[in-house]
């Protein structure tokens, strides 16, 4: 029993799943012709945009080629235009070719026309000279080259008479006014050049504020003192003159070295052999370098380039060297601007005159010292720094050491007497200078007839005052010209000397 009703179960569960499996075939399939459905409905969608932007892109296409073809066109057009304007100027410019050719045939035509008449004429011409010269001949008795022998020697002798009349002219007219333009040169280079006088001395003062810095100075049994002149080179005198101490030496640039370190000393406060040693090995670095700045300066002012370093450092060492108590650097500055005056007057370039009247006293500050003279110590160093030679020569030749071979050598010597010699410029010792004119005064008086005579205008005039009843006035000439000869002969001056002497005629009466 139990067993049929397990069939029975068993057999109820199988058409129970019978059923089921065809329900959900049914079920299934209304299912999948739906989807069958909205697949076809989204294919035609889908089929019509594709048609859509397949004819998007035709018509796309379709416009892009006739805007290519409008542009080739175009392009076309623009060129077949300026193929037909290209034709045109082609066709014009054979035209003129054409024409232009034509006339130069008719030129040419012309001209060979001309050529013949020409040919027939010189021709003619020939032959007619020919014939005068025959003519001539048979007159004159002369060959041709005869003749002109003869011709040639007249107009040689006619421009001999003449080219020594107009030399004579010439020659008189500068003897006349050669003398007055020198003295008119000089006279504008003097004055168109201010310098200062210069007064150099051995001695350099040094002010101090109070008498007990002295004491410093000197030291602890003179110690400091003895420091500073084994440093310097400088004998420094310290005596009983109020707030002043004494530095003496002959070389500037040592006398400035002492005074800059004391000074820098005296400021510090420090003063003891050490100290000393290391500040004047200081300054001297400081004025060496002062000197280049100097030489570098004056190049500068003076509108002088391209010189040797160290030719602008002897430039610089020249503010510290002085000839008869004119200082060299001014001197040299002086002298270079008178030469620049007189070359641009005598038509001469300036720029070298003024180079080398800077120059013209180098030798004087050279760091050794040869026995030569300083114009010839000068030539060398200008030609070992690689100057021109007409500087070179114009340095060597301004005392005439050696012979001037340029134009500049006399510029450079003249200028440099009137800078030496000017009043003012050199100090000269008071006793040899009161002797000089003593000298003069002397000398004068020595001859027969002369009661007074007077020195002026610091010796460069000498007036001699002669007796009228002694003396006659063709003899105060005579004497004139005596006195000049014996002083170039027995002293020595610098510049030159006036001699003038007067005659003088009185008459007096007395009314009673």
């Amino acid at each position: 029993m139990t067993a049929i009703w397990i069939i029975i179960a068993v057999a109820a569960l199988a058409i129970g799943y019978a059923v089921a499996t065809v329900t959900s075939k049914r079920n299934a399939g209304s299912r999948a012709n739906l989807i069958i459905e909205e697949a076809n409905r989204e294919a035609g969608v889908i089929k019509e945009n594709k048609l859509l932007k397949a004819k998007e892109e035709e018509m796309k296409i379709i416009n892009d080629a006739e805007r290519t073809a409008n542009q080739r066109m175009q392009k076309v057009q623009t060129a077949e235009a300026r193929a037909k304007q290209r034709e045109i100027q082609l066709n014009q410019i054979q035209n003129d070719n054409n024409r232009r050719k034509k006339e130069l045939d008719n030129l040419r035509n012309n001209l060979d026309n001309r050529e013949q008449l020409l040919e027939s004429r010189s021709a003619e011409l020939e032959q007619m000279q020919r014939q005068a010269q025959e003519e001539l001949v048979r007159i004159s008795g002369l060959s041709a080259d005869e003749a002109r022998e003869k011709l040639v020697e007249s107009l040689k002798d006619e421009a001999k008479t003449a080219a020594a009349g107009y030399i004579n002219d010439i020659m008189d007219e500068a003897k006349m006014t050669a003398n007055k333009e020198a003295k008119r040169i000089v006279i504008q280079s003097i004055q168109r050049v201010a310098t200062e006088t210069a007064v150099e001395n051995s001695v350099t003062v040094f002010h101090i504020d109070n008498d007990e810095i002295k004491g410093r100075i000197i030291g602890r049994e003179g110690r400091n003192i003895r420091a500073l002149e084994a440093a310097t080179g400088i004998e420094i005198i310290v005596d009983d003159t109020p707030e002043a101490i004494v530095l003496s030496g002959f070389d500037p640039v040592r006398r400035e070295i002492a005074r800059l370190a004391l000074h820098q000393l005296v400021v510090d406060g420090r003063i003891h052999p050490a100290r000393i040693e290391e500040v004047v090995a200081k300054v001297r670095k400081q004025v060496e370098e002062e000197i280049i700045e100097t030489g570098k300066r004056t190049t500068i002012d003076l509108g002088i380039h391209g010189l040797h370093p160290e030719l602008i450092r002897m430039v610089g060492k020249m503010k510290y060297r002085s000839s008869y108590g004119q200082n060299l650097l001014q001197h040299s500055r002086e002298t270079a601007n008178l030469c620049a005056v007189m070359a641009s007057e005598l038509g001469l370039n300036p720029k070298k005159a003024r180079r080398a009247g800077l120059l013209h006293d180098i030798g004087k500050v050279p760091d050794d010292e040869p026995e030569l003279p300083h114009a010839l110590l000068g030539m060398k160093l200008a030609e070992k720094f690689k100057e021109k030679p007409d500087i070179c020569n114009a340095i060597g030749a301004h005392h005439d050491e050696v012979e001037q071979t340029s134009l500049l050598a006399p510029i450079v010597q003249v200028c440099d007497a009137i800078s030496g010699a000017r009043p003012g410029a050199r100090r000269e010792i008071v006793e040899a200078y009161i002797k000089r004119l003593n000298d003069l005064e002397q000398l004068a008086l020595s001859y027969p007839g002369v009661l007074k005579t007077y020195a002026i205008q610091a010796g460069r005039e000498l007036r001699v005052i002669v007796g009228a009843d002694k003396i006659t006035d063709e003899e105060t000439e005579k004497l004139s010209a005596e006195i000049a000869k014996k002083i170039q002969d027995e002293l020595t001056y610098p510049g030159q000397v006036k001699i003038t002497v007067i005659r003088e005629t009185r008459s007096i009466s007395f009314a009673k």
